[in-house]
């Protein structure tokens, strides 16, 4: 009986730090984690103590997400994803199930390295699909997309498609999340037919204007 009492309590503390939260009954937020408005933590769910957690994010089953971690608002995280210590996710990523992040570059399990951690940065808008790897270190460009499987080991411009291992970039998608009819390298422009938006390809760098 103590230790249900003690389960609900804790259940019901969480649910003071922001009343419009969903927190599962067996996900554990640890005390000092923020969490924003609309974000819902789902099954299995471990978030630590110095997380921030924007709005409207959701955190699949199994997900797991360290100190040093900040996430945007409307993060999707599907289920069985770890994002550890110095992972930054802005705005609007997608996270796949079961991708990896990672935090040291050349682990070992008899030598510490946690001050070895490299920065990992996700920006807005960024998918990341399922079962790929991110190695530490890297920046994941805005609106970029990495297929299903890929490993990335270095740095992703703006909008690129990358797959493969090592992940190599075979073409450029829009923000609604479709391939544009563009050269991977090279100059061109493309209208989007689901937004009406331009996007202009200049000396391999592909930016969006108005249409």
């Amino acid at each position: 009986m103590l230790l249900t009492w003690l389960r609900a309590m804790a259940r019901q503390s969480r649910f003071r730090w922001n009343i419009d939260v969903t927190i599962h009954e067996t996900a554990i937020v640890d005390l000092g984690a923020q969490i924003g408005e609309g974000t819902r933590v789902w099954h299995w769910v471990h978030v630590c103590s110095g997380a921030r957690i924007g709005r409207d994010c959701s955190l699949g089953q199994n997900v797991f997400v360290g100190n040093r971690v900040v996430i945007g608002d409307n993060v999707k995280i599907q289920n069985n994803v770890s994002v550890y210590d110095n992972v930054t996710l802005e705005d609007d990523v997608f996270c796949g199930p079961s991708m990896v992040f990672t935090n040291v570059y050349n682990p070992r399990s008899a030598v510490s390295r946690k001050d070895e951690y490299r920065d990992t940065l996700v920006k807005q808008g960024a998918t990341l699909g399922a079962n790929c790897t991110i190695v530490c270190g890297t920046t994941i460009g805005r609106f970029a997309f990495v297929g299903a499987g890929a490993v990335v080991n270095r740095d992703v411009s703006d909008y690129a498609l990358m797959v493969g291992v090592p992940a190599r970039q075979i073409g450029w998608m829009s923000e609604f999340g479709k391939q544009l009819d563009l050269p991977v390298n090279g100059d061109g422009e493309v209208l989007c037919p689901h937004t009406s938006l331009k996007y202009v390809l200049s000396d391999g760098v592909l930016t969006k204007v108005s249409a």
